[in-house]
C-alpha cells in the first residue's frame, strides 16, 4: 500500500484544528498537527485553517516563527491550501482592528463586510451558513478539476477578501455582494469556506487535495 502524503497543519494557537485534521485523515493524508516551523518543509503539503481574528493569528505566527515558515514552504512549492483565516492571510494587509500586515503573497487587502449590501438591505454579520460558490471554469487549477461549475459550501466569517487580484479569484460567491470564496495561485489554494463542515461538496475539494499533495513518483536512475 503507498504510502499517504504528509500535510503539516499548522497550529498556531487558534483553528478548529481537530474538525480539519479529521477530515484531512479521512480523505487519505496523513497529518501531523505541528507548531514547529521545520515541520512545514518536511512535509508533503501544508494545511493553514483559523477562525477568528487576523490580527490575533498574524501576531501568533510570527511569535512562533511560522509565518516565514509559511513562506519558505510555498517558495519551496509545497501545495498550500489555506482555510477561512488561511486564505485572507496570504493578502497584504486586514482592517480588522486598524491595519494589519498579510503574508503579501496576493494582492489586496482583507476588509468588514459592510452594513447594508449592494441593494440597500442590511447584512447580518457575521456571514454564517451555506452560500453557493461558482467556479472559474477557465482557470485550469488541478483543485477545480472534476467539480460542478457551482455547489454550496459552509462560511462562517465577517471579514472577505473584496479587493482581490481578478486573476487570482477562481471561486466566487454572493453575500451583499460578489466576493472572493477561493483563490489560487500556481500551488497556492485557498477558500473562505469550511470544506471540512461542507459534507460532500467539501470531501470533493478535499480530494482534489490529496492528489494536489501527492509527491511525483521518481524513477531511479541507472547509474
Amino acid at each position: 500500500m503507498p504510502t499517504p502524503p504528509s500535510v503539516a497543519l499548522v497550529d498556531y494557537g487558534a483553528g478548529n484544528l481537530r474538525s480539519v485534521a479529521k477530515a484531512l485523515e479521512r480523505s487519505g493524508l496523513a497529518v501531523d498537527v505541528t507548531s514547529e516551523p521545520s515541520a512545514l518543509l518536511r512535509a508533503d503539503a501544508v494545511v493553514l485553517p483559523g477562525v477568528g481574528a487576523f490580527a490575533d493569528a498574524r501576531a501568533s505566527l510570527a511569535a512562533k516563527g511560522l509565518d516565514d515558515a509559511v513562506l519558505r514552504a510555498l517558495d519551496a512549492g509545497r501545495p498550500y491550501l489555506g482555510l477561512c483565516l488561511g486564505l485572507q492571510l496570504l493578502f497584504e494587509e486586514a482592517d480588522e482592528h486598524g491595519r494589519t500586515a498579510g503574508l503579501a503573497r496576493l494582492r489586496g487587502r482583507i476588509e468588514r463586510f459592510p452594513a447594508r449590501g449592494a441593494d440597500g438591505a442590511r447584512l447580518l454579520v457575521p456571514h454564517i451558513g451555506w452560500n453557493e460558490v461558482r467556479w472559474r471554469r477557465d482557470a485550469d487549477h488541478p483543485m477545480l478539476r472534476a467539480l460542478p461549475e457551482r455547489d454550496h459550501y459552509y462560511f462562517v466569517h465577517s471579514y472577505r477578501a473584496s479587493s482581490a487580484d481578478a486573476d487570482a479569484v477562481v471561486g466566487w460567491t454572493d453575500y451583499g455582494g460578489p466576493f472572493a470564496a477561493a483563490v489560487a495561485k500556481e500551488r497556492i489554494f485557498a477558500v473562505q469556506f469550511h470544506p471540512e463542515k461542507s459534507q460532500a461538496a467539501g470531501i470533493a475539494l478535499l480530494g482534489n487535495f490529496v492528489r494536489q499533495a501527492s509527491p511525483p513518483v521518481r524513477v531511479a536512475v541507472p547509474a
